[in-house]
């Protein structure tokens, strides 16, 4: 398998019944799913789109997501799907990047679009999927209703980039990870030895968007490859029984989460029991934040399942490391490199470090090719073949991976990456706001949540509330800080220089009770 349109057609060649996935009630087989990529991917070379346009894709977990990606892939563009909680500004901004030919959105996603999109002129056709504004736009429905089966032959080269996932940057100075064929397949091959995957197992996608390379690279494409199912449960946190309800009722082997996810079912199981048989899960597994040890022990006592945790970026398709599935480790470990990757421990010259002592993380692999029309960011990150990953960490004698937290200027709140300068941007355009600073708050349950100290300028009054609906406004709900805080003053620090950790030293006693007022 070459390439990833080669990868499905295999594998609909041998399973061509078999369920690829199943949402609801909804079952799409492999031969269902091939089709529906090939009737994509004919209109798309109708509509005169060629090798290597992008196609924006704006689409909640779905069986037509996975048909959209591989149709986008087979015609030779490259689909770039994105986080359906963006706001205007922030798609603006990454649309400028990557300049996309091509619109795949669902109608309520599209909705507050409608009026910018006079302002993309690159964006030539727009396809929604629901059929909310008929003949106003293209329609999904009808593409798979009259669209051509046939097989299409683009020639796909391994190097050819197959995606561009925004996960690894701020929106408002995007960094698309440029990923190819050869890249994604080969995580797909090393995730599923990892994971002693086959097609036996039924995979459970829950509160794991499919946008996100964790939910693309760690659950569809593995699966795909091995053949397996995928049973999209729709919800969020505040439905881990219907996760549980699902697991039993399609006799789910595979859960991949965020440790918030774990959290909540924890807090679950320990107000309600566990209801549900899960007998047929074999492998439960966290990625996306730091996993307490604490949880780790607790989901054990609730459900017998021990957590896998394991750790990637998006510049790396998805994960990098993974411990044996069979518990034979330690606890706090997010296990070795997988094949085809090497990992170690650097100071700030970029010099290695001995066994166990703390540094940057740096790896080389089947990483990204560079950050999409960005070669100064590519730069900043890819240094003499190496991905300085940001994330802090040491190494120990048997090369098992014990992250010890972050280096660059971010926050994890719930599995999601949050940037400061996308807040503090923000914030910089709010009339009354001076300066503000972003910080993570650290919380239990969530990892970090988003705070920001505020200096107004002089005469200027403000309420929190005021702020919150300033930011919700502008960008993505989950970055709108939660916590606010109004100061005469900030500490002074190189925004170039500091690191997350020292950021915080500085400004998270501002936040405590205990502080004096300013």
């Amino acid at each position: 398998m070459l390439n990833l349109k080669l990868m499905l057609e295999t594998v609909a060649g041998r399973y061509p019944q078999k369920a690829a996935i199943i949402s609801g009630e909804r079952k799409l087989s492999y031969a269902e799913l091939d089709t529906a990529a090939n009737k994509v991917a004919n209109f798309l070379l109708k509509i005169g789109v060629r090798k290597g346009d992008r196609v924006a894709m704006i689409l909640t977990n779905s069986p037509e997501f996975v048909a959209i990606y591989f149709g986008a892939i087979k015609a030779g563009s490259i689909p770039i799907p994105l986080d359906v909680r963006y706001k205007v500004g922030e798609l603006t901004s990454i649309f400028a990047n990557c300049r996309p030919r091509v619109l795949v959105a669902e109608s309520l996603l599209l909705t507050p679009l409608i009026s910018a999109l006079p302002g993309f002129d690159f964006i030539e056709h727009v396809i929604e999927l629901d059929s909310q504004y008929e003949g106003q736009f293209l329609s999904y429905r009808e593409i798979i209703a009259t669209g051509s089966p046939k097989s299409v032959e683009i020639p796909l080269d391994p190097e050819d980039i197959a995606t561009i996932s925004y996960g690894g940057g701020p929106s408002n100075r995007p960094r698309g990870a440029a990923l190819a064929h050869s890249e994604l397949l080969a995580e797909a091959i090393a995730v599923g030895d990892g994971f002693q995957q086959t097609d036996k197992d039924v995979m459970m996608l829950f509160a794991l968007p499919m946008y996100h390379m964790f939910g693309l690279g760690s659950v569809v494409l593995p699966s795909i490859y091995r053949g397996g199912t995928i049973v999209i449960v729709p919800g969020t946190g505040r439905s881990i029984s219907s996760l549980l309800e699902a697991i039993e009722k399609k006799r789910g082997t595979i859960w991949l989460g965020v440790p918030y996810i774990f959290s909540l079912a924890i807090n679950v199981a320990r107000r309600e029991g566990v209801k549900n048989n899960l007998s047929s899960l074999r492998l439960c597994v966290s990625a996306g934040a730091a996993l307490p040890i604490e949880i780790i022990r607790q989901f054990k006592q609730s459900y017998g399942f021990t957590l896998v945790d394991v750790w990637g970026l998006t510049e790396s398709v998805s994960h990098i490391t993974c411990p044996p599935i069979d518990g034979t480790w330690a606890l706090g470990s997010t296990g070795k490199a997988l094949p085809g990757w090497e990992i170690k421990a650097v100071d700030d010259a970029g010099k290695d470090l001995p066994t166990n002592q703390s540094g940057e993380i740096i790896v080389r692999g089947p990483m990204m090719k560079g950050f999409f029309n960005n070669p100064q960011a590519t730069t900043e990150v890819i240094r003499d073949g190496w991905l300085y990953t940001g994330d802090l960490g040491r190494i120990d004698e048997d090369g098992y991976l014990f992250l010890t937290g972050l280096k660059k200027n971010m926050l994890i709140l719930k599995g999601q990456n949050i940037y400061p300068t996308d807040i503090e941007g923000v914030l910089s355009t709010h009339p009354k706001v001076a300066k503000a600073v972003v910080v993570g708050i650290p919380d239990k349950l969530r990892g970090e949540t988003v705070g920001v100290a505020i200096i107004l300028k002089e005469g200027e009054t403000a309420t929190e509330q005021e702020i919150r609906r300033f930011c919700q406004e502008r960008m993505a709900d989950y970055k709108a800080p939660k916590h606010i805080i109004f100061t005469a003053s900030l500490p002074d620090y190189d925004t170039a220089k500091i690191n997350k950790e020292s950021l915080q030293k500085q400004i998270l006693p501002l936040f405590s009770p205990e502080s004096p007022p300013q």
